[in-house]
């Protein structure tokens, strides 16, 4: 039962943590009344810092405390991290 109780909890967050930074990029990208033509990337960089945020911190803080919950490595933490900075900034420097 713990374990449904987690996954509701992770839809949970990123359902709301995800609409709310997406809501909030979008309030950016628009700023200057310019439209940013790819927002799709800057909503997947919100959802792999999440992502990151979920394995590093927020999964020791649930209900299911099982086998497997370990950190994300520093390299991949990094690395992961700098991909989704750059999937937020890209849709300011590309205009096709």
């Amino acid at each position: 039962m713990t374990i449904v109780f987690e996954l509701v909890r992770i839809i949970a967050i990123f359902l709301v943590v995800g609409w709310l930074g997406s809501e909030a990029l979008a309030g950016v990208y628009t700023i200057g009344g310019e439209t940013v033509t790819q927002p799709w990337m800057g909503f997947l960089g919100i959802l792999l810092l999440l992502f990151v945020l979920y394995r590093n911190k927020w999964q020791f803080s649930g209900w299911y405390k099982g086998e497997g919950g370990e950190k994300l490595s520093k390299p991949l933490t990094k690395t992961i991290t700098m991909i989704a900075i750059l999937l937020i900034i890209v849709p300011f420097i590309y205009h096709p």
